[in-house]
C-alpha cells in the first residue's frame, strides 16, 4: 500500500481562501490517499463539507492539490486506515476552529481537522497542533522534499 498526502490548494470557496490566509500559507485542506480506483484516489480526512470523518474516493486535480509521498518505513499503512475506519462518521471541530484565533479552544477528542485526523492517523503526537500548512512542511522535512515548492 502507497501512501501520500494530498494538500489542497484550491481557493474558489471563501473558506479556502481564509483558512489559507490565516495560516500563512497555500494549504487549507488535506487528505490522506491510501491508494487509487483507476483515476480515482482513494482518500481519507475529515471535513465539514462531507459532516466530519470519512472515506471518499475522488479526483486529485494536480493544479489544486500537491502531493507528499510517505515513507512506508515511516508510517504502517493498515495503521492509518484502520484509524479512519475507527473514527468514521465523528464530527468535524467546528469549535476548535474558534482555537486558531483564541488559543484556549484546542483539541477534543471526539471532533477532528482534516489535519489533525490525517496526523493521528499516521502516528503523531499532538497533531491537533498543526495545521494543514504545517503538517506539509512536518511531512516534507521528515521525508527529505525541504526544496519542494508549496
Amino acid at each position: 500500500m502507497q501512501l501520500q498526502v494530498a494538500f489542497y490548494k484550491g481557493t474558489s470557496r471563501l473558506f479556502n481562501r481564509a483558512v489559507s490566509w490565516w495560516q500563512r500559507g497555500p494549504y487549507s485542506h488535506c487528505e490522506l490517499v491510501t491508494g487509487y480506483l483507476g483515476e480515482q484516489a482513494i482518500c481519507y480526512s475529515a471535513s465539514f463539507q462531507d459532516g466530519g470523518v470519512r472515506r471518499k474516493v475522488m479526483a486529485l486535480d494536480a493544479d489544486h492539490w500537491d502531493m507528499v509521498n510517505i515513507e512506508l518505513s515511516d508510517f504502517d499503512a493498515f495503521a492509518a486506515e484502520y484509524w479512519f475506519r475507527k473514527h468514521a462518521g465523528e464530527g468535524y471541530d467546528l469549535a476548535g476552529l474558534v482555537g486558531f484565533v483564541w488559543g484556549p479552544w484546542a483539541h477534543r477528542p471526539d471532533k477532528w481537522f482534516c489535519n489533525e485526523a490525517v496526523g493521528t492517523a499516521l502516528g503523531l503526537q499532538d497533531a491537533w497542533r498543526l495545521c494543514p500548512n504545517g503538517l506539509a512542511a512536518a511531512l516534507r522535512y521528515a521525508h527529505h522534499e525541504v526544496n519542494q515548492p508549496a
